[in-house]
Protein backbone atom coordinates (compact mmCIF):
# COMPACT_ATOMS: atom_id res chain seq x y z
CA UNK A 1 0.00 0.00 0.00
CA UNK A 2 1.28 3.72 -0.88
CA UNK A 3 1.03 6.03 1.90
CA UNK A 4 0.92 9.71 1.11
CA UNK A 5 3.28 11.54 3.79
CA UNK A 6 2.91 15.17 4.30
CA UNK A 7 6.22 17.38 5.03
CA UNK A 8 8.44 14.77 4.14
CA UNK A 9 10.99 16.92 1.60
CA UNK A 10 14.53 15.92 2.57
CA UNK A 11 16.42 12.48 2.24
CA UNK A 12 16.75 12.52 5.92
CA UNK A 13 13.07 12.65 6.30
CA UNK A 14 12.82 9.68 3.71
CA UNK A 15 15.34 7.93 6.50
CA UNK A 16 13.23 8.33 9.06
CA UNK A 17 10.05 7.33 7.69
CA UNK A 18 11.40 4.19 6.34
CA UNK A 19 12.78 3.87 9.98
CA UNK A 20 10.01 4.41 11.98
CA UNK A 21 8.07 2.06 9.42
CA UNK A 22 10.27 -1.02 9.87
CA UNK A 23 9.85 -0.33 13.78
CA UNK A 24 6.19 -0.40 13.62
CA UNK A 25 6.70 -3.71 11.73
CA UNK A 26 5.64 -2.84 8.43
CA UNK A 27 8.25 -4.00 5.25
CA UNK A 28 9.03 -0.57 3.43
CA UNK A 29 8.86 -1.27 -0.47
CA UNK A 30 9.92 1.90 -1.45
CA UNK A 31 10.20 5.64 -0.38
CA UNK A 32 10.40 8.71 -2.54
CA UNK A 33 9.66 12.73 -1.33
CA UNK A 34 6.06 12.13 -0.01
CA UNK A 35 5.40 8.61 -0.28
CA UNK A 36 6.52 5.36 1.29
CA UNK A 37 4.77 2.02 -0.29
CA UNK A 38 4.58 -0.46 3.02
CA UNK A 39 3.25 -4.31 3.06
CA UNK A 40 1.22 -5.56 4.58
CA UNK A 41 -1.37 -3.14 4.08
CA UNK A 42 -2.16 -1.50 6.75
CA UNK A 43 -5.59 -1.59 8.55
CA UNK A 44 -7.63 0.82 10.56
CA UNK A 45 -5.83 0.91 13.56
CA UNK A 46 -2.61 0.50 12.02
CA UNK A 47 -2.71 3.54 10.02
CA UNK A 48 -3.74 5.63 12.95
CA UNK A 49 -0.54 4.43 14.95
CA UNK A 50 1.15 5.22 12.01
CA UNK A 51 -0.36 9.05 11.89
CA UNK A 52 0.74 9.44 15.53
CA UNK A 53 4.20 7.87 15.41
CA UNK A 54 4.40 10.15 12.18
CA UNK A 55 2.63 13.55 13.69
CA UNK A 56 5.63 13.36 16.74
CA UNK A 57 8.65 13.77 14.21
CA UNK A 58 6.84 16.12 12.11
CA UNK A 59 4.84 14.52 9.06
CA UNK A 60 1.83 13.77 8.80
CA UNK A 61 -0.65 11.25 6.67
CA UNK A 62 -2.79 12.53 3.70
CA UNK A 63 -5.94 10.87 2.96
CA UNK A 64 -7.83 12.98 0.53
CA UNK A 65 -6.89 13.26 -3.32
CA UNK A 66 -6.54 17.37 -3.18
CA UNK A 67 -3.99 17.23 -0.30
CA UNK A 68 -2.25 14.31 -2.26
CA UNK A 69 -2.04 16.66 -5.12
CA UNK A 70 -0.56 19.18 -3.40
CA UNK A 71 2.16 17.62 -1.92
CA UNK A 72 2.77 15.54 -4.77
CA UNK A 73 3.36 19.10 -6.23
CA UNK A 74 5.43 20.50 -4.00
CA UNK A 75 7.84 17.78 -3.44
CA UNK A 76 8.35 17.50 -7.62
CA UNK A 77 9.52 21.35 -6.54
CA UNK A 78 11.23 20.98 -3.91
CA UNK A 79 13.30 17.75 -5.49
CA UNK A 80 13.59 19.95 -8.71
CA UNK A 81 15.26 23.67 -7.00
CA UNK A 82 17.04 21.76 -3.90
CA UNK A 83 18.38 18.53 -4.96
CA UNK A 84 19.00 19.04 -9.02
CA UNK A 85 21.12 21.35 -11.17
CA UNK A 86 18.68 23.75 -12.70
CA UNK A 87 21.23 24.80 -15.31
CA UNK A 88 21.10 21.33 -16.40
CA UNK A 89 17.20 21.08 -17.59
CA UNK A 90 16.70 24.92 -17.91
CA UNK A 91 12.87 23.22 -16.31
CA UNK A 92 9.63 24.68 -16.99
CA UNK A 93 7.46 23.71 -13.92
CA UNK A 94 3.95 23.82 -16.02
CA UNK A 95 5.25 20.99 -17.88
CA UNK A 96 7.21 19.15 -15.43
CA UNK A 97 4.42 19.14 -13.30
CA UNK A 98 1.68 18.06 -15.93
CA UNK A 99 4.20 15.35 -17.40
CA UNK A 100 4.79 13.77 -13.44
CA UNK A 101 1.16 13.92 -12.48
CA UNK A 102 -0.16 13.41 -15.67
CA UNK A 103 -2.92 16.21 -14.89
CA UNK A 104 -3.65 19.44 -16.89
CA UNK A 105 -1.27 22.27 -15.55
CA UNK A 106 -4.41 24.95 -15.12
CA UNK A 107 -6.46 22.32 -12.70
CA UNK A 108 -2.65 21.43 -10.75
CA UNK A 109 -2.29 25.46 -10.49
CA UNK A 110 -6.52 26.02 -9.32
CA UNK A 111 -5.93 23.06 -6.64
CA UNK A 112 -2.67 24.23 -5.63
CA UNK A 113 -3.76 27.86 -5.02
CA UNK A 114 -7.20 27.19 -2.97
CA UNK A 115 -5.64 24.69 -1.01
CA UNK A 116 -2.38 26.77 -0.15
CA UNK A 117 -3.15 30.49 -0.36
CA UNK A 118 -0.39 30.83 -3.06
CA UNK A 119 -0.08 30.15 -6.63
CA UNK A 120 2.65 27.49 -7.92
CA UNK A 121 4.58 30.14 -9.00
CA UNK A 122 4.86 32.25 -6.13
CA UNK A 123 5.95 28.49 -4.27
CA UNK A 124 8.61 27.99 -6.44
CA UNK A 125 10.13 31.70 -6.33
CA UNK A 126 10.18 30.70 -2.58
CA UNK A 127 11.75 27.81 -3.06
CA UNK A 128 14.46 29.25 -5.49
CA UNK A 129 15.04 32.40 -2.71
CA UNK A 130 15.57 29.71 -0.47
CA UNK A 131 18.03 27.58 -2.24
CA UNK A 132 19.89 30.95 -3.27
CA UNK A 133 20.05 31.43 0.38
CA UNK A 134 21.64 28.34 0.78
CA UNK A 135 24.33 29.58 -1.72
CA UNK A 136 24.94 32.64 -0.44
CA UNK A 137 25.85 31.06 3.07
CA UNK A 138 27.81 28.88 1.73
CA UNK A 139 30.31 31.48 0.16
CA UNK A 140 31.70 29.08 -2.70
CA UNK A 141 29.35 30.95 -5.80
CA UNK A 142 29.19 34.60 -6.99
CA UNK A 143 26.03 36.14 -7.49
CA UNK A 144 26.42 36.10 -11.05
CA UNK A 145 26.84 32.12 -10.92
CA UNK A 146 24.12 31.50 -8.43
CA UNK A 147 21.85 33.55 -11.07
CA UNK A 148 22.98 31.10 -13.68
CA UNK A 149 22.75 27.62 -11.09
CA UNK A 150 19.04 28.89 -10.59
CA UNK A 151 17.88 29.69 -14.09
CA UNK A 152 17.90 33.15 -13.49
CA UNK A 153 18.02 35.25 -16.78
CA UNK A 154 20.30 37.60 -14.74
CA UNK A 155 22.00 38.86 -11.72
CA UNK A 156 19.92 41.57 -11.80
CA UNK A 157 16.65 39.84 -12.13
CA UNK A 158 17.88 37.44 -9.54
CA UNK A 159 18.47 40.38 -6.83
CA UNK A 160 14.63 41.89 -8.11
CA UNK A 161 13.06 39.15 -6.82
CA UNK A 162 15.52 38.05 -3.74
CA UNK A 163 14.76 41.79 -2.43
CA UNK A 164 11.12 41.47 -3.39
CA UNK A 165 10.67 38.49 -1.16
CA UNK A 166 13.26 39.01 1.68
CA UNK A 167 13.37 42.80 1.88
CA UNK A 168 17.26 42.59 1.78
CA UNK A 169 19.47 42.82 -1.74
CA UNK A 170 21.56 39.55 -1.82
CA UNK A 171 24.81 41.16 -0.49
CA UNK A 172 22.76 42.55 2.38
CA UNK A 173 21.44 39.36 3.17
CA UNK A 174 24.95 37.85 3.13
CA UNK A 175 26.93 40.41 4.96
CA UNK A 176 23.74 40.97 8.62
CA UNK A 177 24.94 37.58 9.24
CA UNK A 178 21.61 36.22 10.69
CA UNK A 179 20.55 32.86 10.19
CA UNK A 180 17.54 34.00 8.26
CA UNK A 181 16.84 30.53 5.86
CA UNK A 182 13.72 28.93 6.47
CA UNK A 183 12.92 25.31 6.92
CA UNK A 184 11.79 24.26 2.85
CA UNK A 185 8.74 22.45 4.47
CA UNK A 186 7.69 25.98 6.62
CA UNK A 187 7.63 27.41 3.30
Amino acid sequence: MKLHIKNMVCDRCILVVKQQLENLGFQVEATSLGAASVEPEPDAAQLSAIGSAFKILGFELIDNEKDRLVAQIKSLIIEKVHHTDLTDSHVVFSQYLSAHIHKDYAYLSRVFSEAEDVTIEKFIIQQKIEKVKELLEYGELNLNEIAWKMNYSSSAHLSAQFKSITGLTPSQFKTSGLAQRKPIDKI
